[in-house]
């Protein structure tokens, strides 16, 4: 009944739910950053790199469900796209609590070194891939709670379409670039540790 409630309650209020769930996790993310708060443990560098290859793996696994689910919808294959974007969020959510744990519990961020043009390039794409993670973060929310509250022959007569193209292609910009700055930091150029004022790196 509580459960039947509450779905209830979405489907009515789809929008109202996608502010809410943002302010959420926007609070999470900004209070990590600029908080001291308390409830990350001290992580060494090594274990700040694990956790660092964590978030590539979960992002480069979280891209091929968007793009699969992209193509099954493409395709008429609705429950298999719902499968896969489900996953998909799931597997974002996973990276979340990883990414704060890192940040959290890290004593810095990792600041890029490289030759100049590399650099520039490097920045830029981070730059991109920080603002995309930033706007997506509504759009995928208002796309998952339609999908989740809806009947596929229901989400015809919503934005549900639309707004799910544009939330997927941001998304899987942002999580291929986050992919291709952590391989530039980590394993193909070097860094340099600096203090945790904004979230410069993988």
């Amino acid at each position: 009944m509580a459960i039947a409630a509450a779905r209830r309650r979405l489907r009515e209020r789809p929008l109202e739910t996608t502010v809410l769930l943002s302010i959420i996790g926007y609070a999470l993310v900004i209070g990590t950053f600029v908080l001291d708060l308390p409830i990350y443990p001290d992580l060494t560098l090594s274990q700040v790199n694990t956790l660092s290859h964590l978030t590539a793996i979960i992002n480069a696994v979280t891209t091929v469900l968007l793009v699969f689910g992209w193509y099954w919808i493409k395709v008429g294959e609705i429950e298999k796209h719902r499968a896969a974007m489900g996953s998909a969020f799931v597997s974002i959510m996973l990276f979340l609590v990883v990414y704060l744990l890192r940040v959290g519990g890290g004593s810095g961020e990792k600041s890029f070194v490289g030759p100049d043009l590399v650099t520039y390039a490097y920045l830029i794409m981070l730059a991109i891939h920080i603002i995309l993670s930033i706007v997506a973060v509504p759009v995928v929310l208002y796309a998952l709670v339609l999908g989740l509250t809806h009947t596929p022959a229901e989400l015809r007569e919503t934005a549900h379409a639309r707004v799910g193209r544009i939330a997927a292609s941001a998304w899987i910009l942002s999580l291929v670039l986050g992919v291709v700055t952590y391989v530039l930091l980590n394993h193909v150029y070097d860094y340099e540790l600096a203090a945790m004022i904004v979230p410069i790196g993988f």
